[in-house]
């Protein structure tokens, strides 16, 4: 028999503990160890029974999650999924540690909501966490902007998709390059509404300027676009470059936005003159289109195992055959700058 995932709730909500505890109880491979009202609580709770994982609500009383996190995770490093309405607070939690975040929702009986708590809850049980949080993960000096101001051709256009872990993953890749940089186009599994501010978080940090993709943007040198959750981006190709397209549909390899989708359509429209990069994540989503980006005559690079938060879309994408070079997160920025000549 399988060993069951031991998780320990932490939410200032009875009711929603009470709810969360009934739920997630019912899934086979979880069972709830006990729950905490506050983050001291919680921290007992951590340091006695030692849970797999922990779900954290971030608005609580005497501590926030955010600085709970802050202080726990270089003592006692454990998978946390934060549950939040807030995308701030979502991608703060992250940048301090959090493997996985979710949408709290409105209503407490949302039956989606549970299964997708689970599926993330499941997620983090096999993910790396590390003691100084995932902005640890940015070792990267600079780029000198002179090694690549020059000789860089602007008829070329970058893809990178990435799922869990991938919020940190992409601004180390990101925040250094110069605004000479070819346009690059992001699918980050997210829901509706966190797309949008994830995109402004990384206009802050990164020299390049971001913004949430919107139906008929044109992909223009030092821009970033962003898909918007539920929406597929795709890549198109007239008379004046590359532009793309923002649409709802159904899910593809489990996601809108998919990252298959969009490799797709950059194999098609881009071929060689695209670079195609798949981030840490769980699942399959993007391999598939890696690979035909790469039959296609671009050139795709694979996150490799110790730096993936998740090492499971770039792993499925390197046994496949569609990544021609696997390196290091820290590595990927100078990589791709090389091979845009």
């Amino acid at each position: 028999m399988q060993k069951k995932i031991r998780l320990l709730i932490v939410d200032d909500s009875i009711i929603f503990r009470t709810m969360l505890t009934k739920s997630l109880n019912s899934f086979n491979e979880i069972e709830v160890i006990d729950s905490a009202g506050d983050a001291f609580e919680a921290k007992e709770k951590i340091v006695k029974l030692k849970p797999d994982v922990i779900t954290l609500d971030v608005e609580m009383p005497k501590m926030n999650g955010i600085e709970f996190l802050k202080r726990i995770m270089p003592e006692h490093p454990i998978p946390t999924v934060v549950v939040t309405s807030s995308p701030i607070n979502a991608f703060d939690a992250i940048s301090v540690g959090a493997v996985e975040f979710i949408k709290k929702p409105t209503k407490i009986e949302t039956d989606a909501f549970i299964a997708e708590l689970a599926k993330k809850v499941i997620i983090a049980s096999n993910a790396r966490v590390r003691r100084i949080s995932a902005a640890s993960l940015k070792t990267a000096s600079p780029i000198p902007l002179a090694t690549i101001a020059s000789g860089v051709r602007s008829n070329k256009i970058i893809a990178i998709g990435a799922s869990t872990g991938g919020t940190e993953a992409l601004a180390s890749v990101l925040e250094n390059l110069p605004k000479t940089t070819p346009g690059i186009i992001i699918v980050q599994h997210m829901p509706a509404g966190f797309t949008k501010m994830y995109a402004e978080r990384l206009n802050r940090i990164c020299n390049m300027a971001a913004r949430e993709a919107v139906d008929g943007d044109r992909v223009e040198t030092g821009t970033i676009l962003v898909a918007a959750g539920e929406y597929h981006l795709k890549l198109h190709r007239d008379t004046r470059g590359f532009y793309i397209s923002s649409k709802r549909g159904d899910k593809v390899s489990g996601h809108c936005p998919s990252v298959d989708v969009m490799f797709d359509s950059v194999a098609e429209v881009a071929k060689s003159n695209a670079i195609g990069i798949i981030l840490t994540g769980m699942g399959a989503d993007g391999a598939k289109g890696l690979l035909n980006m790469k039959k296609t005559g671009a050139f795709t690079i694979g996150q490799d195992k110790d730096t993936c938060v998740v090492y499971g879309m770039p792993m499925v994408a390197f046994n496949i055959g569609a990544v021609t070079k696997q390196a290091p997160l820290q590595a990927i920025p100078k990589l791709m700058m090389d091979n845009l000549r």
